[in-house]
């Protein structure tokens, strides 16, 4: 499979590239710009690669949650090479992403063992987390819980979590240091440090666009959570 994938979510701008030679990667932790950067980097992965965009099978992107600039940009840079090539793009939280490569980090750490539920929190501002449970799934990745947006004190686990190791990642653990307490259940190790990778994306976009996940670029909708602007997420399903 050969998938492009995209993200400005957070101050990262990311591109990425699937296929045979497995993931060709562009990030850049720029905090404003994403718009004049993104197109020059999916050139430069697809120069690389020595593809055109109509030899891919479709585009992965970040749809949020995450800033609204940013989850703009991304969603109509996506739409927008999608329509112009005929190809399918396949939605992913940014959550799910975070989580993912926690998930996978944490299977390199303790291979014999891994954790399989991770945290994913990013600083939504205003005194505020966007967060979910990303939880490993063999067919696509990961499953990616119920999102939400809310006070770092009020994130709180529920009575299903506990017997579970956790794992948590995103910055909203940097900017807010008691959402390790107020969620109650242990961490096995915390990755502040962790944004939304397109790297991350594009594997998750692939097990999705394999799976029959792919849209036609007009459905393709952001997710923001703040106020109700564009929350479809439910529990438990394909992120």
């Amino acid at each position: 499979m050969k998938l492009l994938a995209i993200d400005t979510a957070t101050e990262a701008c990311s591109v990425a590239l699937l296929g045979d030679h497995g993931v060709l990667e562009r990030y850049e932790v720029i905090g404003r710009g994403h718009a004049e950067r993104l197109l020059p980097m999916v050139a430069e992965v697809l120069a690389e690669a020595g593809w055109s965009l109509r030899a891919l099978d479709g585009i992965a992107v970040g749809r949020g949650p995450g800033a609204f600039t940013g989850v703009r940009i991304a969603i109509a840079t996506a739409q927008g090479l999608a329509y112009g090539a005929g190809l399918p793009v396949v939605p992913v939280s940014d959550l799910a992403a975070v989580g993912y490569a926690a998930l996978l980090r944490a299977r390199e750490a303790w291979p014999e063992d891994p954790p399989t539920s991770a945290l994913a929190c990013l600083d939504a501002r205003m005194g505020e987390v966007y967060c979910a449970e990303v939880t490993t799934d063999a067919t696509l990745g990961v499953t990616l819980g119920t999102e939400r947006v809310l006070a770092p004190g009020a994130l709180v686990a529920g009575p299903e979590a506990f017997g579970r190791t956790w794992v948590g990642a995103g910055h909203g653990f940097g900017s807010y240091r008691e959402l390790a307490a107020s969620w109650g259940c242990p961490f096995k190790c915390v990755w502040p440090e962790l944004l939304p990778s397109a790297s991350s994306i594009v594997q998750l976009g692939a097990m999705r666009l394999a799976a029959g996940f792919g849209l036609a670029a007009s459905a393709v909708e952001p997710v923001y959570l703040r106020n109700n602007v564009a929350n479809q997420s439910s529990p438990r399903v394909p992120a």
